[in-house]
């Protein structure tokens, strides 16, 4: 029997915000790797429009450090 999967019952991005409330600015890496321990199949691509929505809200800013680094940070 194939194994079944369970509902989140918290979207992702009410997770992505309580992570930055608890641990602070991260980079994309660190933030996508904490939101995989909890949502497995998060891909990239799907961490990128997450970002985006969040951005674009007003809840988040985001800024480049380095070449492929991003800075994520929670707008108080």
């Amino acid at each position: 029997m194939p194994q079944m999967k369970i509902w989140k019952t918290r979207p992702t991005y009410f997770a992505l915000l309580e992570i930055l409330t608890k641990k602070g600015d991260m980079t994309d890496d660190d933030l996508f790797n904490a939101l995989r321990d909890e949502f497995e199949d998060l891909g990239f691509k799907d961490f990128n429009e997450l970002l985006l929505k969040l951005e674009v809200s007003g809840k988040i800013r985001t800024s480049s450090m380095a070449r492929g680094k991003r800075r994520i940070e929670l707008v108080q």
